[in-house]
């Protein structure tokens, strides 16, 4: 869990996030080890949630985290609308995954995300995906 006790190993969790298609808006990240919760994290009270300007280059600092597994969500919330917007079922709005996960039919699973913090620096290189 991401709130566990401060006697635990730590690592920093950074990521750096490309193909922003437009300036507008901002976005949204989640850092997560709940498999259960990812990729939404709004159920997750032990997630690292940010939200920066949409402005190249994103970068993100999560800080310092347990060790552990974790997979970060990302959504470029263009109209800064706090959530991604869809057309019917479909994302209207970009989003992205450590790992960069393919995305499939729907978003991808924890798994497929994840990546280890073992203590000294995890970074992640993050592309940014639309649909439209």
């Amino acid at each position: 869990m991401l709130g566990t006790t401060a006697a635990a190993p730590i690592g920093e969790v950074s990521a750096t996030v490309t193909g922003l298609r437009s300036d507008k808006g901002q976005v949204l990240a989640c850092l997560t080890d709940s498999t259960g919760d990812f990729p939404g994290c709004e159920h997750d009270s032990n997630a690292r949630t940010l939200i920066v300007p949409a402005r190249a280059p994103v970068e993100l600092d999560f800080g310092p985290v347990p060790t552990g597994t974790y997979a970060i969500s990302l959504v470029h919330d263009e109209n800064g609308n706090g959530k991604l917007d869809k057309r019917l079922i479909v994302p209207a709005e970009g989003f992205g995954f450590s790992r960069n996960a393919r995305v499939r039919f729907g978003p991808p699973s924890f798994a497929a995300a994840a990546f280890k913090v073992d203590g000294s620096e995890a970074h992640q290189a993050i592309r940014m995906r639309y649909l439209f």
